[in-house]
């Protein structure tokens, strides 16, 4: 530390890192263990769709946590509950590791979805309460960055130790690396909330009506969950038609997903380089993009299936979802500077209830089993994002337009 540097800055500073180090945390819950998935199948003795499940309940449970979780921690503080919830998530991880019951699994998936819910709305708050303008705005549009460190090493992580260890291990170093943040939580952190709500559920259910009946943020928050949900959808599909149509091992999946993560990085990148363009013109720009993608990779997948063609396009279409999902993230999670972490529960909780509920509809309807299906997956929730950016568009030139 030089002699410029306060304790008091020092320990700020620690405690950003902290949190952005812990940001990844709903990547790593949901992708470290993705090329174990078939693996898990066949050790735990059950079908498919019952570890496709165990995504779906830590979704479900994320998302529904996450709804009522940003109230709690505006009223009660970020800093102490932010901790207990570090440590249910580390102990859950290590049940699962000793299990042997696809119930405990999924009972234990949903403690870490509500634990970790509390974590990020916690974390995310954090930044709202510290920061302010311009360095701010710089920050969040780091979060979809710092995000895709989860899909980029967690599934390459996971190959290798579900190849050598077991799936065992993906829930192991998952809770070990929680543990560890919270040590150091534990030792650097403390309160920023500055001034609490009161935790009143007629004033509360007020705020969060006003909130969605702000027609900008609602439309973000459906385009986030038809993004975030061709990001899942991969995940469901992916290792299953790598290893059973494929017939390749879970260190190749985890390659697959790892460039995919790239992927993901580079979309974050661009959309933070391009922060000062005209908002609905590179939004469309991006969408027409990636719609002709799509429609690229099904016509392919009727003359061709291989490997290198579905990671090819998937690499494409996720950076462009990437772009386009770090765009209206910013914007959601910086529109309700005075209830940081009711809006940003608010975003959360309804993006991973609805990406739970469109990814499981879907792959119900569409089973991970050859490229075609990912293809029509991909198309549905693309047309589906290109119609709500082309109502949004129409609302705001409306809007724009001089009296």
């Amino acid at each position: 530390m030089n002699s410029h540097t306060s304790p008091e800055q020092s320990d700020s500073r620690i405690s950003t890192w902290i949190a952005f180090a812990i940001l990844p945390l709903s990547g790593f819950a949901t992708d470290i263990y993705v090329p174990s998935m078939p693996r898990m199948a066949n050790q735990l003795g059950v079908q498919e769709v019952q570890i496709q499940s165990t995504l779906t309940f830590f979704l479900v449970s994320y998302g529904l946590s996450q709804l009522f979780m940003g109230s709690v921690l505006d009223s009660f503080g970020r800093y102490r509950i932010g901790l207990f919830s570090m440590v249910v998530f580390s102990v859950a991880s290590f049940i699962i590791a000793l299990s042997v019951s696809i119930n405990v699994i999924l009972l234990m998936r949903v403690i870490q979805g509500i634990s970790a819910a509390t974590i990020i709305v916690a974390k995310r708050a954090y930044f709202v309460d510290v920061y302010r303008g311009d360095k701010l705005k710089h920050l969040m549009s780091l979060f979809t960055i710092i995000w895709s460190v989860g899909p980029i090493a967690a599934p390459f992580l996971g190959g290798y130790l579900d190849q050598f260890f077991g799936w065992q291990s993906n829930f192991i170093l998952l809770g070990g690396l929680v543990m560890t943040c919270a040590v150091f939580d534990w030792i650097f952190g403390s309160e920023t909330l500055r001034v609490p709500v009161k935790f009143n559920l007629r004033n509360l259910a007020g705020i969060y009506t006003s909130m969605l009946k702000t027609s900008s943020f609602t439309s973000g928050i459906l385009i986030l969950s038809f993004t975030y949900s061709i990001v899942m959808l991969y995940n469901m599909s992916g290792p299953f038609i790598i290893e059973n149509t494929f017939h390749m091992n879970s260190v190749v999946s985890g390659y697959c997903s790892l460039a995919l993560g790239f992927a993901w990085l580079s979309g974050g990148l661009i959309s933070k380089r391009t922060i000062l363009r005209p908002f609905y013109a590179k939004i469309n720009i991006n969408i027409s993009i990636q719609l002709l993608l799509v429609l690229l990779m099904l016509t392919l997948a009727s003359v061709t299936s291989g490997l290198t063609t579905m990671v090819f396009f998937a690499f494409l279409i996720q950076m462009s979802t990437a772009f386009t999902y770090n765009n209206y993230f910013t914007y959601c999670l910086s529109r309700f500077p005075d209830y940081a972490a009711m809006s940003g529960g608010l975003t959360g909780g309804i993006v991973y209830i609805m990406v739970s509920f469109f990814t499981y509809t879907i792959v119900n309807f569409f089973p991970p089993s050859h490229m075609k299906n990912l293809g029509i997956s991909y198309l549905i929730l693309t047309v589906l994002s290109a119609t709500v950016i082309f109502f949004g568009y129409r609302t705001h030139r409306k809007a724009s337009r001089p009296l």
